[in-house]
Formats: structure tokens, sequence, C-alpha cells
């Protein structure tokens, strides 16, 4: 079965949030807050619409992009203003998934070779106005892109016919029937446009809609059924919870079958509950939710291992995970630098937006960047007259001092260890 998506969809122009790409009425000053929302509202995948038509304007749209993809805990594609390789570049570093190259411009058509090549097919669509330019490119479009986004309603069943590539329609209708329609259609991926990009979309609700009509709508597809599963007496099963990126153990909590079907429809880790006995979404009252990266079953079948993108702390205490307490055994030090690197990157960015009394890290914070910067050049002078010092302890210390610090304006700026990642590898 085919599994379709709601794909909203943001149009950038001068810094904001407009309806549509001929209609620049503002709906959102904030375009980062606008994506966060779809993001926690249950959209599937965002597509984000660089308008501009300057340099600077551009820059500026890349920048929006790179603090969407911090906020957002779905797929990003993007496109707009695309001229060069170097634009390709841009977008992909910004955190997009795909590229968008807009096929009724010539340059488009010149790029997407070279631009396959560099990057690989998998990081490239192209967005089309209408059929007769599918039918005109189809060789190159087939060969050199893995998505195909149509900006106009179509003869859908004409487009299954001439490529198997999938395809996004990004449509002004705001009728429910026409997208169920839309949506029925061989190929079609997914659906964006008007509708689905209002600021106030129920999501959930227009899922549940399209299911009534047959059509399968989900983020994640279970390879098993919940009855398959060794529950408890309860129907309960545990869920080992772990943090996708540095592997760290964060929680154990227990799912029904309710509770599982609820986080594979959602995408956000759901949980049942023993002492309220109720389902309870980590994160709703904390802000701090689990996005799923992969649900795995062990040989048993009776635990399941969940990881995950951990928003802030798992643990209610605070701390970075709920195993935070030694009992027994030698203590050992911590040796994985993406590991340490992630957890006080999480926790500076934890206090930036939960302030705590007495918090070092927040007086630098109220302090602003002018204090930030100055407490960055001491450190660096620190460690330089520390390198002088045959003592290579003391250069330990000074060189923590100055990574700390300059974390914190990482997280001040929105720069992730990702982003230095992806730059150091690029170099």
């Amino acid at each position: 079965m085919s599994y379709k998506r709601l794909i909203p969809c943001i149009f950038i122009a001068a810094g904001k949030a407009v309806k549509w790409f001929d209609d620049r009425t503002v709906i959102a000053e904030d375009a980062v807050e606008l994506a966060k929302r779809y993001s926690e509202n249950g959209a599937d995948e965002l597509i984000v619409f660089d308008l501009s038509d300057y340099a600077d304007e551009h820059d500026e749209a890349i920048d929006l992009m790179k603090r969407m993809n911090r906020v957002i805990r779905i797929p990003m594609v993007a496109g707009g203003n695309v001229k060069r390789q170097e634009d390709i570049k841009k977008i992909l570093y910004a955190g997009s998934k795909r590229a968008i190259l807009n096929f009724s411009k010539q340059d488009s058509i010149k790029l997407i070779e070279d631009g396959a090549k560099r990057f690989g097919k998998e990081k490239l669509a192209v967005s089309l106005n209408d059929f007769d330019a599918l039918f005109k490119h189809q060789h190159v479009i087939q060969k050199y892109c893995s998505e195909i986004i149509f900006m106009h309603r179509l003869d859908l069943n004409s487009v299954a016919n001439i490529t198997d590539i999938p395809c996004v329609i990004v449509t002004d209708t705001m009728e429910s029937s026409e997208l169920f329609r839309i949506l029925k259609s061989e190929g079609v991926r997914g659906v964006s446009g008007r509708f689905v990009s209002q600021r106030d979309m129920d999501f959930t609700g227009f899922k549940e809609q399209c299911e009534e009509k047959g059509i399968q709508m989900t983020s994640f597809e279970s390879m098993m059924e919940f009855s398959e599963f060794k529950t408890n007496e309860q129907g309960l099963i545990p869920v080992i919870v772990q943090h996708f990126k540095t592997q760290e153990v964060l929680m154990l909590a227990y799912m029904n079958k309710e509770a599982f079907y609820q986080t594979i429809k959602t995408g956000k880790m759901t949980y049942y509950s023993r002492s309220r006995e109720k389902l309870w979404v980590k994160g709703e009252t904390s802000g701090h939710f689990q996005y799923v990266k992969s649900l795995t079953i062990d040989c048993d079948k009776d635990t399941l291992l969940a990881r995950v993108d951990q928003v802030g702390a798992a643990c209610h205490t605070g701390n970075a995970t709920c195993f935070f307490q030694h009992l027994a055994g030698n203590d050992y030090d911590e040796t994985n630098p993406l590991r340490v690197f992630e957890s006080v990157y999480q926790v500076i960015a934890d206090r930036k937006e939960h302030p705590k009394e007495g918090s070092y890290t927040n007086y630098l914070f109220e302090k602003g960047i002018d204090k930030i910067l100055k407490k960055i050049g001491e450190e660096a002078t620190e460690v330089v007259i520390a390198a002088k010092n045959p003592n290579a302890e003391e250069i330990k210390y000074e060189l923590s001092d100055f990574l700390y610090h300059a974390m914190v304006l990482m997280v001040l700026k929105g720069v992730t260890w990702d982003d230095i990642v992806m730059e150091l590898s690029d170099r």
C-alpha cells in the first residue's frame, strides 16, 4: 500500500511567510515559528520556496531555512532562486533533504546533471508548472532527480504514465474532495498547497478523513501488528528509549496498543502511564518531546527499542537521562566526543529555553552577546598562556572552558554540532 503525506509549504518573501508565489500577503511575520507549528501539529514534511530575486534576499532565505531546520522534526525540501551549483549546496547545507530546481527556468535544466553528479540524484527535486514540461524533459528528470513537485492541478493519470518518480502536488484548491482525488492517484506521494498550509491546519483530523476515504496517511509504517508482540498481563510492552545520535539510554516506559499506533501515526513518542492509567505524549507539558527516528523489536518480541530525537531533557528531574544515579561498578570515562558535545550543548540549549536561577549559563544569556564574546576572548587568551606552560593538564582545563563558552555562543546564534561537523567534512 502506498502511504501518503500532508506537506505544508512556506513561501518566503522579504524574510516573511506569504500566501502564495503570486500573492505576497503576509501570513506570518515569523516564518520559523510557522514551520515549528506545522512540525508539532502533525505535518509529515515541509516545502520551502524562496521567492527572492537578489543575492542578499536569497542569503536571508537560506538563513531562515537553517533556522527552520533546527526547530522542526520533519524533513524539509527547499528551493527558489537557484542559479548555480553553490545555491544547491547552500540549500542542502541548510538542512534540506532535497533541493528543488524550477524547470520553468532554463538555468535549472542546465544545472541538474552536474548537481546530480555532485550531490546525488536523491538530493534533487524538480518543480513543474505544466504537463508539457514533464513530457519535454522526462528523460532528464527521470535520470537526475528523485521527486517531482507539480505547482498546479494536472491530469494525474497521464503523469503516472509518463514517470514513476514520486510526485507532490502543490495546489491552490480549498476543496477537500479535490484533495482526496489527488491523494488517491497513483504516483502521488503527498499533497501541499493552500489548504494544507493553513496556519491552524488540523493535520490529524484531516488524516482521519483521508483514512475514512481509504487513503492511508502516516509518516511511518510498522512491519508488524501490535497483536504480534508479547505483552504482559496488562497488555503492555516495555520500551527502551535511546538518543539516536549519542546512543545514550534516556528512559524506560510502556506502551499499550493505542499508544503504539498513536506513536506510529504522529511520529511523537506516546506511552501508557501505569500509575495514571492513561496515554501520555512525552513532552506534552514540558515541551521536551521525543520524535521517532526508528522503532525496533527484540528477538523475543517482548521489548521495543525506540531511537528518538530528544528535545531538552528526558528526565522529569531535569537530567538529560533518567539513568543518572550510580549504584555499583567502577566509574569509567565517557570517550565518545559526539555524545559529550551533544549532551553539553543540549544542557546549554535547555538553560536558554528554561532558565534556572543561579545558573552561570543563564547569566551569560542574560548579559547578551557582548559578554559572551568577551568571555570567549578571555578564554582564548588563557589557552595561549596555558600552552606556554609545560603542564598539559592546564591546557585541557582552559580548552574545556573555551569550548563551553563557544557552545554558549553556538546556542545563542543557532549553530549546531551538525552544522560544524558538516562544514568540517566539506573541507
